[in-house]
């Protein structure tokens, strides 16, 4: 399936705006993966509506595990203590479960001092567009979908985060930042207040980023492939060495280490063909330019003779672990030995 570049949504902008206006509605639904904006939107709606201080009054959470229709009812009708509105949060209740029909009345007649939220956390949101709950939701409330950012905001919400612990970073180290990490906010906060504690200088260098952040597995695995066409082994078998101690499944690693090699001999023809950035990131589905453009680099450095023996390689331990029962850090270890000499030769 093509890559379609959707990486934001205006249902996130319009709240944005209900916020700063402060115009809160009374229902609302938020799902998505951006948990960090979901929940920073959830503390700011809670600054607004709850104005009186008497939040064990006014603010209540319902689990989806304790949901009833009876203790919905009695929350949304509890009137608010010395402040105009109440918030009600639901998590992760399946809303084709239970009473529909009594559903639907609650939503259909909320009283003008709540603020009806559920949150899809654990659970999928996935509505029937087509059936009754669906079009009350969207003529009653708003929907809304946390999605990740656009790589301009993305990396401009980093700068903003590492100036806000008084350091600065450029907007390419930004970008790697969100290549080796992820490009989740959740994730991202947490490699920023490290990398920000550690950094001596204003200045946020590569260095400091290399040095503290936890990469995910598919910017380890990209150092690792890198370490091979430099026929920097020693390199390359530290890096394999650091992959065994994350932990993960010998055939996840094997899997990533292939994905690799076949995104950088997909680059390495995209190239030859004279295809665009664009088309590489459709075909792969990618969503960040940085990391087809990193892709694009670093696949001339093997040629396409390699990729094609390595792709056969790569099979053949995938066989190896499967079928046979072989020790994984074996197996790995002797691609990677293959992987290197056929590049040194």
């Amino acid at each position: 399936m093509a890559y379609q570049k959707k990486t934001e949504d205006p249902s996130y902008d319009e709240l944005r705006r209900e916020l700063t206006e402060g115009e809160l509605g009374c229902l609302y639904v938020f799902h998505g993966e951006e948990t960090y904006l979901r929940d920073r939107s959830l503390e700011k709606m809670k600054e607004l509506l709850l104005t009186g201080g008497l939040d064990d009054f006014n603010y209540h959470i319902l689990a989806g595990k304790d949901f009833s229709l009876s203790r919905l009812h009695g929350l949304v009708d509890a009137m608010p203590m010395m402040s105009e509105r109440t918030m009600v949060v639901v998590n992760d209740w399946d809303m084709d479960k239970g009473d529909r029909e009594g559903l639907l009345e609650l939503l259909g007649d909320l009283p003008d001092y709540v603020c009806l939220i559920f949150v899809y956390d654990v659970l999928e949101y996935k509505p029937d567009n087509r059936g009754k709950l669906a079009k009350l939701i969207k003529e009653k409330g708003k929907v809304v979908n946390f999605v990740r950012q656009g790589q301009k905001k993305l990396v401009k919400w980093v700068d903003a985060r590492f100036q806000a612990l008084g350091h600065d970073i450029s907007g390419p180290d930004a970008e790697y930042l969100i290549f080796r990490c992820g490009d989740l906010m959740t994730g991202l906060i947490s490699e920023i207040e490290k990398i920000g504690a550690y950094a001596k200088r204003r200045q946020i260098t590569r260095q400091d980023i290399d040095t503290v952040s936890t990469p995910q597995l598919d910017a380890v695995i990209f150092n690792l492939t890198d370490a091979i066409a430099a026929k920097n082994f020693d390199r390359a078998f530290s890096v394999l060495s650091d992959l065994l101690h994350m932990q993960e499944a010998p055939i996840k690693l094997l899997a990533a280490l292939a994905k690799q090699v076949r995104q950088l001999y997909t680059a390495c023809l995209a190239i030859e063909e004279q295809k665009s950035i664009k088309w590489f990131m459709d075909l792969w589905a990618l969503r960040r330019e940085f990391q087809a453009e990193k892709l694009f680099q670093s696949c001339r450095r093997f040629t396409l003779d390699w990729y094609r023996w390595a792709l056969l390689r790569c099979e053949e331990a995938d066989l190896q672990l499967k079928s046979t029962g072989a020790e994984g850090q074996e197996v790995l270890v002797s691609l990677l030995l293959d992987l290197a000499q056929r590049q040194a030769a």
